[in-house]
């Protein structure tokens, strides 16, 4: 097994481990698995669900089956755009789908509010077939739930995801509580350097999801990547999840491949302290250099805030 991950301080005084499991598009049948050999064999301390991702009941399985007591287990969910008017209703769900009475970390999945009384309970749709956002829920509102679940002792730490400086603008003025993360899609094709300078300066602590990119990504095939990886005897993904780390954000790989999810923890604390400042830097220039770009950009009829984000939809 890998020895535990470096962790983070959050800003509320709390760790959290440089590297976690992603859970999303995890199909039924393969998540409990993934989880119970993270922990059990890989060494993953940190495990990253959503309430949306449909899979937390196998994810709190996996959980128990690896044998490693829950309070080793830093475990982070996310509450969903049709609860942001009954957050402890949705968290109330996921601690029981994981059969935990507490999470580590609690985030707002989307700064978009959805009807909760729409024609579907995760993806409400209007007649004209958008999205079903409900347009005068205040952000704030939805933050001051999200603390009062951490005064009841549900949720250790909270924080949001998918949020720019825009978003998190209309959070921070009433904010008792600064959020602790700020999860986003960031990898070397969509670093957000503006945004994460922005992040730092409020003490928010980056996370990054899809940092491998997503399925048949380009970028373990980038030419920049791969001669980084074999200058560093490496393999590309551990540059791609080093790269991230050794600029203090927090990176959440997604695999159900045995393999896969260990030599990606092994591979992403090795890379993080062999690269290289050149090598940063270098990496640090490839979106600038013409390969900027998502890959993952659900169609919300609302202006997020965030550069190279298609236009709304029409």
């Amino acid at each position: 097994m890998g020895s535990p991950a470096p962790t983070i301080k959050l800003n509320d005084g709390k760790e959290i481990p440089v590297i976690g499991l992603g859970t999303w598009q995890s199909k039924p049948g393969e998540v409990a698995a993934a989880v119970a050999y993270a922990i059990k064999e890989a060494g993953y301390r940190h495990i990253d669900c959503a309430w949306a991702y449909g899979n937390e009941k196998e994810v709190g399985e996996g959980i128990r089956a690896s044998g490693v007591p829950r309070s080793e287990i830093f475990v982070t969910s996310k509450l969903w755009g049709t609860y942001h008017s009954r957050v402890e209703e949705c968290l109330d769900e996921t601690l029981a789908n994981l059969g935990t009475d507490y999470l580590d970390l609690y985030l707002v999945h989307w700064p978009v509010p959805m009807n909760p009384k729409g024609s579907h309970p995760v993806f409400p749709l209007l007649p004209n077939g958008k999205r079903d956002v409900d347009h005068e829920w205040p952000l704030k509102d939805t933050w001051k739930q999200m603390e009062a679940v951490v005064k009841k002792g549900k949720v250790k730490s909270i924080g949001v995801s998918n949020f720019s400086e825009k978003k998190l603008e209309e959070i921070l003025p009433t904010a008792e509580i600064i959020p602790a993360v700020n999860q986003l899609e960031l990898h070397v094709y969509n670093p957000q350097h503006k945004l994460i300078a922005y992040l730092k300066s409020k003490g928010i602590v980056p996370q990054a999801y899809s940092p491998l990119g997503s399925t048949s990504s380009p970028l373990i095939a980038d030419t920049d990547v791969q001669e980084i990886a074999s200058t560093h005897g490496l393999q590309p993904a551990d540059v791609l999840l080093g790269y991230l780390i050794a600029k203090g954000i927090v990176v959440l790989p997604k695999s159900v491949t045995p393999a896969r999810i260990a030599s990606n923890f092994n591979g992403a604390i090795k890379a993080a302290t062999t690269l290289r400042s050149a090598d940063i830097e270098k990496l640090d220039a490839l979106a600038a250099g013409g390969k900027q770009r998502r890959f993952i950009t659900p169609p919300w009829p609302v202006d997020l805030g965030f550069d190279n984000w298609p236009p709304l939809p029409q």
